[in-house]
């Protein structure tokens, strides 16, 4: 199975672990990464992924993250089918980055897009070319 996780969900173990929600939602998060580095799931990586996390003010939390890329079986680059789908992705009320992240994972038949951004969980329904997922609920597929 191939998996592409957006920056909220590789950011989740650096929020406010004394939240419920937030502490299930890593602990999930940490045990999908733990079948990534098993090989039991495969890590899609992407331009906007980078780009990103480059942006990350916060040195310990960018190099974590950054990590990862190194890990993913794949590496989308930005072209001008990702840019059209993600355009029209923000039709749907997606900002344009997490269009782009969709875009991505679209791109790379993954087969979950898995994300803590409520934005983009309330819109799974509207969006039917990958299945859209929270780090908890990726366990019940």
């Amino acid at each position: 199975m191939r998996v592409y996780l957006d920056n909220c969900c590789y950011n989740r173990p650096f929020d406010d672990q004394t939240q419920i929600k937030i502490r299930l939602e890593t602990e999930a998060k940490l045990a999908i990464q733990d079948l990534i580095k098993k090989g039991e799931l495969k890590l899609v990586w992407s331009y906007i992924l980078e780009m990103e996390n480059d942006d990350n003010p916060f040195l310990i939390r960018r190099e974590s993250i950054a990590q990862w890329s190194s890990v993913a079986t794949e590496f989308i680059l930005k072209n001008e089918h990702i840019e059209t789908e993600a355009c029209i992705l923000q039709t749907l009320g997606l900002r344009p980055k997490d269009a782009l992240h969709l875009s991505c994972a679209t791109e790379a038949s993954c087969d979950a897009f898995i994300t803590t951004d409520k934005g983009i969980l309330n819109k799974n329904n509207r969006i039917k070319e990958i299945r859209i997922i929270s780090p908890i609920d990726f366990f019940d597929i």
